[in-house]
């Protein structure tokens, strides 16, 4: 097989986040987990600049934010904390590289989608960078160009990986339903226009140039046909959330080459099924869409249902044994 005709997804991956502030044991957990489809850890127990928004933040491209007791602000120039989320970034690249000598394959690397960003970050009044069109777009322009660069460095540090990037978009529904509060908490900011919203998507998602990009979302509601639309090759959600409402979207998703990243096992410690009942549900999903069973293993990756940071390092690490075996058993028993 080329290396242009490898798929490239892996049948299991992480979502992102897991336990703990040790890179190189976190590193070694998603690697010996996900052999065929590794993921940079993050790690948000370490503080402020190793959070989502922190450490995406961190990413971007003459823009910097500092950390405020209300959350994250643009400021003017780099302080403490950028370099804080660009030195752990740094260091879980280090662990990461050091656990993928030689390896050939697809590799995700997550970072804040340009919506929840907008959402997340604070302008220099303290108002959200939403309620600012202009700001928005300077926003994306420069997510865009540090994934760029974060993406390049991830190829020159490991030659043989083909990368997967992730964006992290649990805040999207509420951008487009105009459910996003205001700093004073009493009012909302208005709903986006959705164009608005898919050609921001679109522009950041083609930073990959052709390469696939996951956006993911934990939260109800996730707007497959918009994403779809935008460029995404996969969409990441937690499975327990989905209703029948969700039927046609999805078959159409599918059946239009879109992969699923199916979060089908819990990692908050409780007790796991079989690797097989994990997956019921996506069996029964296939069989009410009248989906071809054999083309399960090829449209659907498994995963937790969503990030690990609240898991023990046990349970993470059960959790993610879960997913390869969950993933191994639809493989293996479409039907």
């Amino acid at each position: 097989m080329s290396e242009n005709s490898q798929p490239p997804f892996g049948p299991a991956t992480g979502v992102g986040s897991l336990p703990g502030g040790d890179a190189r044991e976190a590193a070694k957990t998603v690697t010996g987990s996900f052999e065929d489809f590794p993921h940079l850890p993050e790690l948000p127990a370490r503080g402020p600049g190793a959070d989502m928004i922190g450490r995406t933040a961190g990413l971007l491209v003459e823009l910097y934010a500092r950390v405020e007791p209300s959350g994250w602000r643009i400021g003017d120039h780099p302080g403490r904390d950028t370099r804080r989320a660009r030195s752990w970034l740094r260091e879980d690249l280090d662990a990461l590289e050091e656990f993928t000598q030689d390896y050939r394959g697809p590799l995700k690397v997550q970072a804040v989608g340009p919506w929840t960003l907008a959402a997340a970050l604070e302008l220099r009044n303290g108002e959200s960078v939403l309620s600012d069109p202009g700001a928005c777009r300077d926003l994306a322009a420069s997510l865009t160009e540090g994934l760029r660069l974060h993406l390049a460095e991830l190829r020159r540090r490991i030659p043989g990986a083909r990368p997967v990037l992730q964006l992290d978009e649990p805040s999207l529904t509420a951008v487009l339903r105009g459910q996003v509060r205001t700093a004073s908490g009493y009012r909302t900011h208005r709903a986006v226009d959705r164009q608005v919203v898919e050609a921001t998507l679109r522009d950041v998602i083609g930073v990959q140039d052709g390469g696939p990009v996951v956006v993911h979302s934990c939260a109800p509601d996730v707007p497959f046909a918009l994403l779809r639309r935008a460029g995404a090759a996969a969409v990441s959600f937690d499975f327990s959330l989905l209703t029948e409402r969700d039927d046609e979207v999805i078959g159409e998703a599918v059946e239009g080459g879109t992969r699923l990243f199916a979060g089908v096992v819990p990692g908050t410690g409780g007790p796991l099924s079989d690797p097989g009942g994990s997956v019921m549900g996506v069996r029964t999903l296939w069989r009410r869409l009248g989906l071809r069973p054999g083309l399960l293993p090829e449209a659907v990756t498994i995963t937790p249902s969503c990030g690990l940071a609240g898991a023990s390092p046990e349970d993470a690490r059960k959790a993610y044994a879960h997913c390869v075996r969950a993933a191994r058993s639809l493989a293996d028993n479409p039907e």
